[in-house]
């Protein structure tokens, strides 16, 4: 499945070096605003240790890693909503991303300019909030502003619709994104609703800190945030190293940590397949069935679905073998109701 991770922020906060950082892909980095006109994307591989063990124990030829695809969009500006700095432009490049990656500058350095000309990191996320807020406002007006007309029909659909648009209009005008009120939705129709929304802030957000020491502490107010702290020069200079050299120099990479809180920001979760052929990290939503589950490889393993051998990776890797394995019990015959857990390793019987 093809999920979109988007990679905003203000100019110069560090998004387009993290975006290098993460795909190894040559973008223009240059020290001056809006130098990212098009979003830049690139495919990253979502680090899974238990992959390779599994591929070892298959003696596997090949493996294959889950992935998850970043898009680097350009630099939001105070304004954007109105179409400052090519915002309408920019905010349309959000809207098609399923999750956001805010990068936030944390870092002193007097020879990058800032776009406030201060570090401020606090009011840099206000910002680009109140800008997507604002955009999520204009799209909830217009909205209304039909569905008003529908209600006086007396059409039960559009009077649901007038009242979660009001409520979420109401969360908006109180400076809150729309992803609490989205995510806690449990009737269908509003579910739906919201989803034809593309509201920008019903996103699950997670905050990238561009620090220059990442054991320093952060403020209370940015620690509260759902976050991730990162020194992305430092990020782009270790790819340019081997990996004996980042040993020998003591230095550690912490994107992993991103990629794997984004990963589950997306609301995924990875499966294996693995066997001398080839071992794989299959991708799919959390609480899929096992047959949904097989879709991830092949419309018909979902169609033709019969049953699924189950077993979780480490039992497998303890006992040595599939053969041992099913000796022990400890593979399992799951049917179509089988909620699949992270982890398993799956054989589908078609």
């Amino acid at each position: 499945m093809s999920l979109k991770v988007g990679i905003v922020g203000l100019p110069n906060v560090g998004k387009s070096t993290l975006f290098k950082a993460l795909t190894r892909k040559p973008v223009d980095i240059n020290n001056y605003p809006f130098c990212t006109i098009e979003p830049n994307v690139g495919i990253v591989e979502v680090p899974d240790t238990r992959l390779a063990r599994l591929a070892e124990f298959s003696k596997s030829v090949k493996t294959v890693p889950a992935v998850i695809e970043f898009v680097d969009i350009a630099g939001l500006v105070k304004g954007a909503s109105e179409g400052e700095g090519l915002g309408n432009k920019f905010l349309a490049n959000i809207r098609e991303v399923d999750a956001i990656v805010e990068v936030v500058r944390v870092f002193q350095n007097d020879d990058i300019i800032h776009v406030h000309n201060k570090i401020d990191p606090l009011g840099d996320i206000e910002v680009i909030n109140t800008e997507l807020m604002l955009a999520d406002l204009e799209t909830v007006t217009k909205r209304k502003l039909k569905t008003v007309k529908e209600t006086r029909t007396g059409n039960k659909e559009a009077i649901a619709e007038l009242a979660l648009l009001d409520r979420i209009e109401t969360e908006l005008q109180a400076g809150r994104l729309a992803h609490g009120i989205v995510t806690d939705l449990t009737d269908e129709v509003e579910i739906k609703i919201a989803k034809g929304l593309q509201l920008l802030t019903a996103k699950p957000f997670l905050y990238a800190y561009n620090v220059s020491d990442i054991t320093a502490r952060l403020s209370p107010a940015l620690e509260e945030k759902p976050h991730v702290k990162l020194d992305i020069k430092i990020e782009e200079e270790l790819i340019e190293l081997s990996a004996e050299e980042v040993t020998e120099m003591g230095l550690v990479s912490h994107l992993s940590d991103l990629i794997t809180r984004a990963y589950v920001l997306l609301g995924l979760m990875t499966y294996f397949t693995t066997g001398e052929t080839e071992s794989r990290a299959w991708t799919i939503p959390e609480s899929s069935t096992a047959p949904q589950a097989g879709a991830a490889i092949h419309g018909d393993f979902e169609e033709k679905f019969i049953r699924a051998e189950v077993i979780h990776w480490e039992k497998l890797l303890e006992t040595g073998s599939y053969s041992a394995a099913r000796e022990k019990g400890w593979v399992r015959l799951e049917g179509k109701e089988y909620i699949v857990q992270d982890g398993d390793v799956i054989i589908f019987k078609i």
